[in-house]
């Protein structure tokens, strides 16, 4: 019997199914909030527009899960965490997470956050200030007990083929050369004329799990390092002049550019343990193709770090972010 009165029925979530099988996922997706935390890096809360996904795994025996409990989580953590001093995405989704998986009383609880966040910045030459959006990814699975959680940012930017390059490099040699320019005056002209090449603009997506708290500005640095240039909403054009030269001047296949994002994390995040996980992504979306060019590489930070100092790697590791986080339970 409800408190006012009203007679709302049994518990049917907890009544058994008709059909007796456990589901691996049960939520709801796609719930939008804004979330005010206090950042550690300026005075007043930071607004974060953030889609949630919730889920819990259902056992065999039970209709169904508290719907309504899943956004009662939220708006409790999001206010208890709103006072503190430097609560983060990630430690947002690692508290419901724990807390979905106690309140449903389920052995497994699954918590997806991205937020979209400006980060304030500078163009390379005018000295513009502008602000760009970037997606921050926080995630967190929970048993009821223990936590596992990772955090990680989506960038985009300007990718140049290296091929294409190549090509019209040695085009230019072969019109030069037949325009009556010496070998050596041709190399000379290569080395200071831009070459043409074809360009796409690349998402790249860097996640890493571990407990130890990372800044996500940290991680836009890295990936956006590991592509050919940056990008800005706004640019004078002394500003576009630059990001086209520096673009063309270093070449990216998209299997370069993960490969330099995990080494942009090794290098710029040495506090990392080995068995930090790393999932490091990018797809490139093609200028002259119909199709996208796409590349990634997960697995333990350790191993990684083996294979850059020339080691040799043998460990079979985990084959996506999914695995690295189920293996906590």
């Amino acid at each position: 019997m409800a408190q006012d009165g009203h007679n709302l029925g049994n518990d049917i979530q907890n009544s058994e199914p008709g059909t007796r099988i456990a589901l691996s996922r049960v939520g709801v997706t796609s719930l939008k909030r804004v979330l005010r935390l206090q950042s550690p890096h300026k005075r007043g809360n930071t607004i974060f527009f953030a889609e949630m996904d919730l889920y819990a795994h259902l056992d065999a025996s039970r209709s169904g899960v508290h719907m309504s409990r899943f956004i009662e989580n939220i708006e409790s953590i999001s206010s208890i965490m709103a006072a503190e001093s430097s609560p983060d995405i990630e430690s947002l989704a690692e508290r419901m997470a724990l807390a979905i998986a106690r309140t449903q009383g389920t052995r497994r609880a699954e918590v997806r956050i991205r937020a979209q966040f400006p980060l304030t910045r500078r163009t390379p030459v005018s000295g513009g200030v502008v602000e760009d959006m970037y997606t921050f990814i926080g995630i967190a699975i929970s048993d009821g007990v223990q936590t596992r959680r990772a955090v990680g940012v989506e960038v985009e930017g300007l990718a140049v083929c290296p091929c294409a390059l190549s090509m019209a490099s040695e085009h230019a040699r072969g019109a030069l050369a037949s325009a009556g320019y010496t070998p050596s005056q041709i190399d000379e002209i290569i080395s200071v004329v831009p070459i043409a090449s074809h360009n796409q603009r690349g998402r790249g997506t860097l996640v890493i799990g571990s407990q130890i708290p990372l800044r996500a500005e940290t991680l836009v640095e890295i990936s956006e390092n590991a592509m050919s240039s940056g990008i800005y909403e706004l640019m004078k054009r002394p500003d576009e002049l630059h990001v086209v030269l520096r673009a063309h001047s270093r070449p990216r296949f998209v299997e370069d550019v993960v490969r330099e994002m995990i080494g942009g994390v090794a290098e710029c995040l040495p506090e990392l343990p080995d068995d930090a996980f790393v999932l490091a992504s990018q797809e490139n979306f093609e200028s002259i193709h119909v199709h996208n060019a796409s590349a990634e590489r997960c697995g333990l930070l350790g191993d990684m770090r083996r294979e850059l100092s020339g080691q040799r790697n043998d460990t079979r590791g985990f084959s996506s972010l999914e695995a690295w986080l189920e293996s906590l339970l």
